[in-house]
């Protein structure tokens, strides 16, 4: 993923809420593709290796909610995480978390992480086939900026945390909003 790439449509299988369903779980399967989620909208997008770790959900996810307000004054449609998680856990995660602004996609095969050259395999954790940490900006499904952290790798010993931070997106939508 660098600035300027088109980001590749795939289809991310999701599951919504829908009461016409009824009973215990009424929640229905309903397939989102890229276009649905960035299509003429200016957003933030960040993914992480997994739901529930504690990096994710202590600093990264509740630091984009919390920054929701402001990016939104920045010119940023929807804050969006994404994690080569299934549908069912990512929206757990956002229900533990109480999300009211970022939304959740799951990337639950990893079509859209390996097609944006993120994956990596963190067996090493037990994990698997994971995304690498990044954030970025996307306008109408145009990479924007990109905030990578470093060292990508396969089954990397550590796990990096500070480049795709809340802190540095909005620094850098702070500075293009006083560019413009």
């Amino acid at each position: 993923m660098k600035v300027g790439d088109k980001l590749p449509e795939v289809k991310f299988q999701t599951r919504v809420r829908d009461e016409a369903v009824g009973g215990p779980n009424p929640y229905r399967w309903e397939q989102l593709t890229t276009s649905d989620y960035f299509k003429g909208k200016r957003v933030v997008l960040f993914s992480l290796p997994g739901a529930f770790t504690p990096t994710c959900s202590t600093y990264q996810l509740p630091g984009f909610e919390k920054s929701a307000a402001e990016m939104a004054d920045l010119g940023v449609d929807d804050i969006y995480c994404l994690s080569v998680n299934d549908s069912f856990v990512m929206n757990q995660w956002a229900k533990s978390q109480q999300l009211e602004n970022v939304k959740v996609i799951p990337d639950g095969s990893g079509a859209f992480t390996d097609a944006v050259g993120m994956m990596v395999r963190k067996d090493n954790l037990g994990f698997g086939p994971r995304s690498w940490r990044y954030a970025a900006i996307i306008d109408d499904g145009v990479v924007e900026a990109v905030f990578e952290e470093p060292g990508r790798c396969d089954d990397h010993p550590e796990d990096p945390y500070g480049e795709s931070s809340p802190e540095n997106v909005l620094s850098y939508l702070r500075d293009s909003a006083k560019a413009a």
